[in-house]
């Protein structure tokens, strides 16, 4: 009797995790942050993360993945509290980042042939042009200036690269290795923070001041933090698990807690974005009733 071997069909590739955006009302008050109760502005099932708020702190863009399985972009207005699409392309835009001269934002774009390079689109999502064409794969990006681009770029390790987008065919300049993926511009300052890995001595908190081309550690990180934002007057927040924490750079010391996010029915707290005027928290989170 001849043996029949079956062999199963390989697993389809898990997609992204399903995030909802939540938005608190944030105040600061002698140096201590509070954050009011957090509430679900996406609340649907699926993919929606990576928000930035606009300048006018308005609205913000985010990263939406839905029936066509396709990463566009979309903004969210809070006054009216609806989403409007503002990319609808064959390629996957990620990472939506305001423009600094207001005319647009900049994405990172997942291109025909999984090329990840760095695009622009205007406010309304249109047309799409190529800002960067020589660095690839870029993860993540922040503008640390008008035209001063500092990058996270794919690779064993990964690597802080900087980039002029005046001049989009050079290659980047490497300023550190091994980084985590938050890329923050500091408010006030022509500086970004990166998290510098290190599974020894534990990872820090560090500041690239894009001008003098030099960095320096700002604190070491709570354990399970991975994405972190600013507020205007200095202040550092942070989320590990469901704690958000926080760290003030104008006195430095130990990082703080600010508040439990499971109350208010939030699992795995990730990234977080400030309002331009400090006085919002958009949270990217896992409701736990899903």
């Amino acid at each position: 009797m001849a043996l029949c071997i079956v062999q199963a069909a390989p697993a389809a590739p898990a997609g992204p995790p399903a995030t909802d955006i939540y938005l608190a009302d944030l105040r600061v008050a002698q140096g201590r942050v509070s954050v009011g109760v957090p509430v679900n502005v996406t609340a649907r099932p699926g993919y929606d993360n990576q928000p930035f708020f606009l300048p006018d702190g308005g609205a913000f863009l985010y990263t939406s993945i839905r029936e066509d399985s396709q990463a566009d972009i979309y903004r969210y207005d809070i006054d009216t509290k609806t989403s409007v699409r503002l990319t609808a392309t064959r390629e996957s835009e990620y990472s939506p980042t305001p423009l600094p001269d207001g005319s647009g934002f900049s994405v990172v774009r997942v291109e025909a042939d999984s090329t990840q390079r760095l695009w622009a689109f205007d406010l309304a999502g249109s047309p799409p042009r190529l800002v960067l064409d020589s660095i690839k794969p870029v993860g993540y990006h922040a503008w640390g200036d008008a035209h001063t681009l500092v990058l996270f770029v794919l690779g064993s390790p990964s690597t802080l690269q900087i980039a002029d987008a005046g001049f989009p065919t050079a290659r980047g300049e490497v300023m550190a290795k091994d980084i985590g993926r938050s890329l923050q511009r500091i408010p006030g300052r022509a500086s970004v923070s990166f998290v510098q890995r290190d599974s020894v001595a534990g990872s820090t908190l560090e500041e690239l001041d894009i001008r003098r081309r030099r960095v320096k550690e700002l604190a070491k990180i709570p354990p399970g933090a991975d994405f972190f934002a600013w507020t205007p007057d200095g202040i550092v927040l942070t989320a590990s698990g469901t704690t958000l924490y926080q760290w003030d750079s104008r006195r430095g010391g130990a990082w703080e807690k600010v508040a439990d996010l499971a109350a208010a029915g939030l699992s795995s707290v990730t990234r977080l974005a400030v309002s331009p005027r400090g006085d919002r928290l958009a949270i990217v989170a896992v409701p736990v009733t899903r």
